[in-house]
């Protein structure tokens, strides 16, 4: 069984290329906080690189950017190629889903300032302040 599931921080912009038959291609590394701290105290992460292909690609790639929030479904995947110096070996994990898992435009590198907060609050009309009604117009 070859199943992988990540969540993480995308560390840069996602790269969309397109393959000689047209076929869709985004590639990005995400940035994983590890659930320990390490003898000095400090959390280290990971930062697998992901490949989604296709609709998945160009989703990924016109939705996200550094600092946003995905879920990553997929299965690793090992490849070599030769070089001067030898062979070398690259895993990558090949995601058959990408769930953009915040609101679009909210990322930990876009801070949301406090006059968006507020407009927010100023259009919602639940916010603040009480509704009279009275148990008549209530359906139960």
């Amino acid at each position: 069984m070859n199943r992988t599931i990540l969540v993480g921080r995308m560390v840069k912009d996602p790269e969309l290329k397109y393959s000689s038959n047209g076929v869709a291609i985004c590639s990005f590394t995400i940035a994983i906080n590890r659930t320990f701290t390490n003898q000095q105290g400090e959390r280290e992460a990971d930062f697998p690189n992901i490949v989604c292909f296709k609709r998945t690609a160009e989703n990924t790639a016109n939705f996200c950017k550094k600092g946003s929030l995905v879920g990553i479904d997929g299965r690793l995947q090992t490849r070599s190629y030769d070089t001067d110096n030898g062979k070398r070996y690259v895993t990558e994990v090949m995601a058959e889903s990408v769930q953009f898992l915040e609101p679009k435009g909210n990322s930990q590198g876009n801070q949301n300032n406090g006059s968006q907060g507020q407009q927010r609050a100023d259009n919602d009309p639940f916010a603040g302040g009480s509704i009279d009604i009275s148990d008549d117009n209530l359906p139960f």
